[in-house]
């Protein structure tokens, strides 16, 4: 205990319990579900600010792939995605980042994962789709370490509506609702997961990855 204070005072940081949370759920089963990382106010304005982009501006299909081989196959994939730019940020996407940026530096600073860069997008799954069972990496570009999901659906989403991320542990498969200010992380490279069929309404969510070099 007395190293690892002496360790935070040398870094001019100090011990976040969430974080640490967060940290020893990754260590221990490669994922962590943190419910209330957003609150009720601050899903409220991503929500809002996700319907105004896709009203104004509108959402594209997503892809399969990354950029060398992306293409669209509905079979697999049926959600509707935007990119947030985080020079061009309206001001719940900046506590939307003030958030996720502070975690990143808390890993990087006190586990030296390397973290560089990360990349966001709003993400809309309109009802009758999903997004078949897979990994987030790409056989030609496996920078992508930690996966994240944001949920900003409202608060009476009930298990009938679907849309359930489901991870495919080692010993069983976890199958999570996309609750209001939920958020999941885990490593990109090591769990698969898919997204359930949407049954009713419009799932939303922010979804992105924390890369390394």
């Amino acid at each position: 205990m007395i190293i690892e204070q002496e360790l935070f005072e040398q870094l001019d940081f100090a011990e976040n319990p969430l974080f640490e949370t967060i940290i020893t759920n990754l260590l221990e089963q490669k994922f962590a579900v943190i419910d209330h990382f957003y609150d009720e106010a601050e899903v409220v304005a991503l929500r809002n600010a996700l319907l105004e982009r896709h009203r104004t501006i509108g959402f594209k299909k997503s892809a399969v792939g990354n950029w060398t081989n992306e293409e669209i196959d509905k079979s697999i994939r049926g959600d509707f995605i935007s990119w947030i730019d985080e020079s061009k940020i309206t001001l719940a996407e900046e506590l939307f980042f003030k958030k996720i940026n502070s975690l990143v530096t808390y890993l990087n600073k006190t586990c030296f994962m390397g973290i560089f860069q990360k990349e966001f997008h709003y993400a809309l799954y309109p009802t009758g789709t999903f997004y078949k069972r897979h990994l987030d990496t790409f056989a030609n570009d496996d920078r992508r370490k930690l996966s994240i999901v944001c949920y900003l659906n409202e608060a009476n989403w009930p298990k009938e509506n679907g849309g359930e991320l489901t991870l495919y542990l080692p010993n069983e498969t976890l199958d999570l609702l996309p609750l209001p200010g939920r958020m999941v992380i885990f490593e990109s490279q090591v769990i698969e997961h898919e997204v359930k069929p949407v049954k009713a309404s419009e799932r939303l969510s922010i979804t992105g990855w924390l890369k390394t070099r």
